[in-house]
């Protein structure tokens, strides 16, 4: 049996939410305290890593088209990519700070990736005005982790990146197949759920 669209969102949106609240913590207690226990410093890479391979279950199960294998492909990788770099850059193997770019790029082609699988319009359905949103946040929530490459101990820019998960756990939590958005709901958009 196949879960419904939605029950995956809300499963990655659980591990958004956690990453979000990770990286709050660590902003309201600074980095030296956080650091104090050593798996601390894995938290976060880890588990970013652990959702890309998740992904990989989601491309291949429940997807229903090349657009969206393609997409779901595209933010496996991403995630991996991120987590790996930082896991990297935490265990210290790596050491060059251009290595934190790989957050900021894979943000970026995960917004696209949202984007551009989705095919309908804005108000189409809530689905597509919910991936419309995330795509656009991902893109726009890229010039967080950014500006951290330069500035590694700004808090604003810190606490910036933590909220921006937190917000798309939020809008994955709010997501539905069918549902209308503001009231409207296409008539080409079928029978809405619940």
């Amino acid at each position: 049996m196949e879960p419904q669209a939605e029950m995956v969102h809300w499963l990655f949106a659980g591990g958004l939410l956690f990453l979000g609240l990770v990286l709050l913590c660590e902003v309201l207690v600074d980095e030296e305290t956080w650091r104090r226990r050593a798996w601390r410093v894995y938290l976060w890479p880890g588990v970013a890593f652990g959702m890309g391979v998740l992904m990989w279950p989601v491309m291949t199960f429940f997807t229903n088209s090349a657009i969206h294998m393609l997409a779901h492909g595209s933010w496996a990788q991403a995630l991996m990519i991120a987590g790996g770099a930082e896991l990297g850059l935490a265990r210290g193997k790596l050491h060059s700070r251009w290595w934190k770019l790989a957050i900021p790029i894979g943000l970026v082609v995960s917004g696209l990736a949202f984007l551009l699988h989705e095919q309908n319009p804005w108000f189409f359905a809530r689905s597509a005005f919910l991936h419309h949103l995330n795509g656009w946040t991902l893109v726009v929530g890229s010039i967080f982790p950014f500006g951290l490459v330069w500035r590694p101990k700004s808090v604003v820019l810190r606490t910036g990146f933590a909220l921006m998960f937190v917000a798309l756990a939020v809008m994955l939590f709010c997501d539905r197949d069918v549902a209308p958005i503001f009231g409207h709901l296409s008539p080409l958009a079928g029978v809405q759920h619940r």
